[in-house]
């Protein structure tokens, strides 16, 4: 049997769902494939974002001869055979180019990579590789020369998925329009937000739902449970996320780790996803912590970024040392206050334009305009010289946004910034 998520693959541009960053009616994406001028590119994110559908919707808008390989299963020799037919393709009277999608392009080694190297520069093939890993490690600088663009695909929303799910539904041909499904809006919802923003997850399970759906019955939160095998507890009410989040959030800006983790576990309990989590830990780091200690950041990110490589259910012993770390550290909201209040200043003042000395000055005629002069290079005065930096109106009234607090790491970088103000008021009285 053909999986749902296979046979409800968009037939159009037009039924794409996701990735508006770049995907988006009169974007320069979609108008370089109406207009088939679309070049090779590398397609990089996570599983049942669209990228293999993206793919082949691409090949049909352009009318290319469409060939799709996966890295894993395909070696040189296969790989070898398909660009000797692309070339004869292309050497032939239409000079056809083939569109070739690689899936996983990652698993190839080197050698396999450079392979494609002749057929994407002469145009052979027009190249677009997939990958679930940060291509700037993982595929051949050589390959990422030739390529136009590397698109990043994002997990989809919830909002986003749901429509894919309503959409099935109703649809008579490909989906279960013609089976009059009952369903509570709320487990629809559900089923879309434990799937963690992989649309194929969400198709498929809600496929083996309804093909298993009792006569009459009602597919239901509680049905949508026990398909997913989690708890749907934190999904009862919509707002029990938001509430547990920041009560996380509250309790590890009160630096009480009993209550962070409490709040952690039922996070996971309910079934919220790494990420859900995750976004919220790092924004905190340096929303709370920052300064402070200014190295949470680094280890919540390697905290969040090992729990997304682990996978549940270890996953949780990682989010938990970083929410430990968290709530046991010193506290400072100085440097996200200087934001603020910089931002304030940009909306409700008139400011003074970049100084003079400020300005770019590596250009012919900068100087003629005044550009770059009188700056005083630090490093040439041993680190640190008295010297404008903020605009002229600003300097005037002494705006000073970042204002330290004595707490952990801060104490040190205040005491730092209060012996340059000494410097500064000593060598302007002369």
């Amino acid at each position: 049997m053909i999986p749902l998520s296979t046979r409800m693959r968009p037939s159009g541009l037009e039924e794409f769902v996701g990735q508006t960053h770049f995907m988006y009616e009169g974007s320069l994406f979609y108008n370089s494939i109406k207009n088939k001028t679309f070049d090779s590119a590398i397609f990089f994110g996570p599983s049942g974002t669209g990228k293999t559908t993206l793919a082949r919707l691409i090949a049909k808008e352009m009318d290319s001869n469409f060939v799709e390989i996966n890295a894993s299963t395909t070696g040189t020799k296969e790989l070898k055979s398909i660009l000797e037919t692309a070339q004869l393709r292309f050497s032939g009277l239409m000079q056809e180019t083939t569109c070739l999608y690689v899936d996983e392009v990652h698993r190839w080694n080197k050698l396999q990579q450079d392979s494609l190297l002749k057929a994407i520069e002469e145009g052979i093939v027009r190249f677009i590789g997939s990958t679930t890993e940060n291509p700037y490690f993982s595929v051949n600088n050589a390959i990422l020369s030739r390529v136009r663009n590397i698109y990043e695909f994002h997990r989809l929303t919830t909002d986003e998925i749901l429509v894919v799910l309503k959409r099935t539904i109703n649809d008579t041909e490909k989906g279960f329009g013609g089976l009059d499904i009952r369903y509570d809006e709320d487990a629809l919802r559900i089923l879309a937000d434990m799937s963690s923003g992989d649309c194929r997850v969400a198709l498929d399970t809600l496929g083996f739902i309804i093909d298993n759906l009792g006569e009459g019955e009602k597919l239901s939160k509680e049905i949508v449970a026990e398909a997913m095998q989690r708890q749907t507890t934190f999904y009862d009410k919509e707002e029990d996320k938001y509430n547990l989040l920041s009560a996380l959030q509250k309790s590890i800006r009160g630096s009480d780790p009993h209550a962070a983790i409490h709040y952690l576990a039922r996070l996971l309990q309910g079934g919220a996803d790494i990420m859900m989590i995750g976004r919220r830990l790092m924004v905190m780091a340096s929303e709370d912590v920052g300064m402070a200690y200014p190295s949470a950041i680094s280890v919540v990110t390697s905290c969040v970024q090992a729990a997304q490589m682990i996978g549940l259910p270890e996953a949780k012993i990682n989010l938990a040392e970083a929410v430990v770390l968290l709530a046991s550290c010193p506290k400072s909201n100085a440097s996200c206050q200087a934001l603020y209040a910089a931002e304030s200043d940009l909306k409700h003042k008139k400011i003074d334009d970049v100084p003079a000395h400020l300005m770019d000055s590596h250009y012919s005629g900068a100087a003629k305009l005044g550009r770059g002069l009188d700056y005083k290079y630090p490093h040439s005065y041993g680190g640190y010289v008295t010297q404008q930096y903020l605009p002229d109106n600003l300097y005037k009234e002494g705006v000073k946004y970042y204002k330290p607090t004595n707490n952990g790491s801060e104490s040190s970088f205040k005491k730092y910034l209060e012996e340059l103000e000494r410097i500064d008021e000593r060598n302007k009285k002369g």
